[in-house]
């Protein structure tokens, strides 16, 4: 990126961003991924399309990084010393009601991520390849510490683990996730997986 480029896009204070994702992921859960219109967002923030188009290019990459500022913090800032520990404290970063939320706006958006390939690739690209690199950086301490064989062959499906978990329970037992369903999936199906201790 240009400074020149890089001087446009910081004009926006942390506070102004992190009020204008707010607003994004509030017009999502009320109308849509599809009726979101970048027009909607800054009639909502009382800016100028210019400028959100200036800051993030277009809607996928507004709409990509508007999930990723709501996560609460970096998988990196976890250690707690084991891969039990690590995983228990991922998932109780976010209370039950946040969950349920946060289930009931990515149901919306996975099926517009398959009918738009401008929003799959900023979703490959801004959410799922940075939160698999940061997933793999925990599992690796787990191997490194001891825990985990390094051989193992569940060891690239860890993510794909704790994403069915989101996944089917909306799907089959019609309710997001909770803390304490998802404790004791990383107990019952993640760790033993892994070969790693339960407790």
């Amino acid at each position: 990126m240009t400074e020149a480029a890089t001087a446009r896009r910081s004009r926006i204070t942390p506070e102004r961003e992190a009020e204008l994702y707010g607003a994004v992921l509030d017009l999502l859960r009320e109308v849509g991924y599809d009726a979101l219109t970048m027009d909607a967002v800054a009639a909502r923030t009382r800016s100028s399309k210019a400028t959100l188009y200036r800051q993030w290019g277009g809607k996928p990459e507004l709409v990509a990084k508007a999930i990723r500022h709501n996560k609460p913090g970096s998988i990196d800032d976890v250690d707690t010393g084991t891969l039990r520990g690590d995983l228990q404290a991922l998932t109780s970063r976010e209370d039950d009601c946040t969950m349920q939320q946060n289930a009931a706006l990515m149901r919306g958006l996975f099926m517009a991520v398959h009918a738009n390939p401008d929003l799959l690739q900023a979703f490959k690209e801004l959410l799922i390849e940075p939160e698999m690199a940061e997933f793999h950086r925990v599992v690796q301490r787990a191997v490194d510490r001891g825990e985990v064989r390094a051989d193992c062959p569940a060891l690239d499906y860890v993510v794909h683990m704790l994403v069915g978990a989101f996944a089917t329970r909306t799907l089959i037992d019609d309710r997001p996730p909770t803390q304490e369903f998802l404790s004791s999936y990383i107990d019952a199906v993640v760790l033993p997986a892994l070969g790693a201790p339960v407790g």
